[in-house]
């Protein structure tokens, strides 16, 4: 099979890059290298085995419309776009572009093409919106939804919130009504936390792995000063590790018939939840240090809790994430420590 990848130099695409060279399959790579640890993760790639790559933009149709073309592909997982809500609100032009232009420019490639290709987008949880008009209990240690407490599933209404949820929820709609019209094979991911290896963190984007790294540096005694959070510490959302995610991908692509035109909401579940506070704990005693940070005012538009109810996607293609929190946290605090050397 040939598989193309948009963003496939970014931590998501990395690693489902890599598993498409471990099983033999041929790959073309379309990815501008403008992420943060695009252009190392290219390198690291390299060691797995041949592909095509090639250097474009997902806003130029031109480039869209050749790298198809040159490739025909068999499976196609769109992964290409703005991921931050913090930077959609600074420059909202470019995340629409980046994010609705850019997933139409390969929509209308597929379809003037006729393509049978099963494509697999990236999508959020922020379709949902902030999710403020469910009940939630407060402890401690956390945010709790009294409505939902097996985790948010399909049928919670879409509300779009921020320039992102604004643009990642346009394209989640136009894959879903591409094959409604068209008859695309599309399926929408709609994504929790994720963390793992190949994931260069910021404070923008990647909270686990942006943690553990000034966890790391406290450890080293390089951070003397407390960090900051947004909102009080409480808000929970659940994790799911990369090699879950990569098994995810491939499940769907053998049940493709089952999946296409469908949205599933994709995450650790309710099991695999942790709030800001409760990841603190647990680096405090896994790294023996103490932690200490100044609050800052929520973000806007964040959400108490996203926990995704994985249920429609187990009923549907088998799936279900298989590493527990506590391992993937000590997976992660390996692949920073391995970073900052």
């Amino acid at each position: 099979m040939h598989f193309f990848i948009t963003g496939g130099f970014g931590f998501l695409g990395s690693n489902l890059a890599r598993e498409v060279l471990r099983r033999g399959h041929k790959l073309t790579v379309f990815d501008n290298l403008s992420r943060l640890g695009s252009s190392e993760n290219l390198i690291w790639l390299k060691n797995f085995g041949d592909f095509s790559f090639i250097q474009a933009d997902i806003r130029n149709a031109e480039d869209v419309d050749k790298a198809l073309l040159h490739s025909n592909p068999d499976v196609i997982f769109h992964l290409a776009g703005q991921v931050a809500m913090t930077t959609s609100l600074k420059d909202p032009r470019q995340d629409f572009e980046i994010n609705v232009l850019g997933t139409i420019n390969l929509l209308e490639s597929l379809r003037i093409s006729s393509s049978s290709a099963i494509i697999i987008y990236s999508s959020t949880n922020k379709v949902y919106g902030d999710l403020e008009s469910f009940r939630y209990e407060e402890s401690a240690m956390r945010y709790k939804p009294t409505d939902y407490s097996n985790g948010f599933d399909e049928h919670v209404p879409l509300d779009f919130r921020s320039p992102y949820g604004c643009s990642k929820g346009s394209a989640d709609q136009y894959m879903l009504d591409y094959h409604r019209n068209y008859g695309l094979n599309t399926i929408v991911f709609r994504h929790s936390s994720i963390f793992g290896s190949r994931q260069f963190s910021t404070s923008d984007q990647g909270w686990i792995g942006w943690f553990i790294s000034q966890a790391l540096l406290i450890k080293q005694g390089k951070l003397t000063k407390p960090f900051t959070i947004s909102g009080d510490g409480k808000q929970v959302r659940d994790v799911l590790f990369s090699s879950d995610l990569v098994n995810c991908y491939f499940k769907a692509i053998d049940n493709g018939s089952a999946c296409a035109g469908q949205a599933f909401n994709i995450g650790g579940g309710m099991k695999n939840s942790l709030s800001l506070l409760e990841l603190f704990k647990t680096l405090e005693i896994e790294l023996d240090i103490q932690l200490n940070f100044n609050r800052l005012p929520w973000r806007p538009n964040d959400q108490k809790v996203f926990v995704a109810n994985n249920t429609k996607a187990k009923k549907t293609f088998n799936w279900e994430p298989l590493v527990n929190k506590e391992q993937g946290i000590k997976d992660m605090i390996q692949w920073v420590a391995s970073c900052e050397k």
